[in-house]
């Protein structure tokens, strides 16, 4: 199990069991003292026990993975999935939202136009990318890039992991709202291939700004929702507390949309999160992407925006048999 600084809640007790096997490797080397046995045994105990953990998740423990401090971010995904990676800056009108990444790079022999929101991983990090919460100005500039990508007809990826939209007094003051409209407009107007993929959080109108996709693929601890459990419960029990309660209630794991139709497919990740395996997970999803965009790529402009239409239109049907 790789140690990280600090273990979630729910992990404590496997990283009790892993410190006792390191405590009886060095008891052994420092006596002497055969303790192959009790050492194979807390190991077999400990396999077991990460195995029934990890997968028997609740959501709330879900939302923990998703959030965790080393779980890998766009940058880290596009320098294991891409190469000719070139980013392109800035809206065109003055401002460059670092909460929002793209550019043109290969994904093998593919181009791709690759556009994802950023977190950082130390303080300094989150505040140059707003702890990956765009601005109006972040929606301006991907959705200048989707216009650049359409003309070129260079299909387009949005790996996503954000906790939501800036919510600023001066998010609404430039626009936040109308941004993010127009980008779900014009994205179901796009002529060229378009997948996206939620890599952690994926909250609100923030995570949907670049979501109107012909193929949504979520990592299988990542979450996508209208609202983060904290924000429902706050509105519904008055009290943050009940996260938990609304993170069931909400549906806001893999299994669960796709199940409901929400998104195409799920990719898998390592027992305890992406973090555990970035290149396992790395390249599962970069041969997710390939498969979506090969299938997409036998598609017509007027196929491409009818399947994203028919997509999300049998979203919300139900049958109450």
């Amino acid at each position: 199990m790789v140690k990280t600084e600090k273990p979630l809640e729910f992990e404590k007790s496997l990283y009790q069991i892993e410190e006792k096997i390191e405590e009886l490797k060095n008891l052994g080397q420092q006596t002497g003292i055969n303790l192959e046995s009790q050492i194979q045994t807390l190991i077999d105990q400990a396999g077991e026990f990460k195995k029934e953990l990890y997968n028997n998740l609740t959501p709330s423990q879900r939302l923990q993975i998703a959030r965790h401090a080393n779980r890998p971010t766009f940058l880290d995904y596009i320098e294991m999935i891409a190469t000719d990676w070139i980013e392109l800056h800035g809206d065109r009108a003055g401002t460059d939202d670092r909460a929002i990444i793209g550019g043109v790079a290969r994904i093998e022999e593919r181009s791709v136009m690759l556009i994802g929101t950023q977190k950082g991983k130390t303080t300094k990090e989150n505040i140059e990318y707003n702890f990956g919460m765009p601005q109006p100005e972040g929606y301006r500039k991907a959705l200048r890039l989707f216009y650049h990508a359409d003309r070129f007809k260079l299909p387009i990826i949005t790996l996503i992991d954000t906790p939501g939209a800036y919510p600023g007094i001066k998010a609404e003051e430039t626009g936040q709202g109308i941004a993010i409209a127009v980008n779900l407009r014009e994205m179901a107007k796009l002529e060229t291939p378009m997948i996206s993929v939620i890599l952690g959080e994926g909250c609100s109108g923030g995570a949907l700004g670049l979501a109107v996709a012909n193929r949504v693929y979520m990592l299988q601890h990542s979450l996508y929702t209208v609202i983060s459990p904290e924000g429902c419960a706050s509105i519904l029990w008055r009290s943050a507390d009940m996260s938990c309660v609304a993170a069931e209630a909400l549906k806001i794991t893999s299994e669960d949309l796709l199940r409901l139709g929400v998104i195409d497919g799920i990719i898998p990740e390592p027992l305890g999160g992406a973090h555990y395996d970035r290149e396992m997970v790395a390249n599962s999803l970069k041969q997710q992407v390939l498969t979506g965009i090969e299938e997409l790529s036998r598609l017509s402009a007027e196929e491409l925006k009818k399947d994203k239409y028919e997509k999300f239109r049998k979203m919300g049907v139900f049958s109450e048999n």
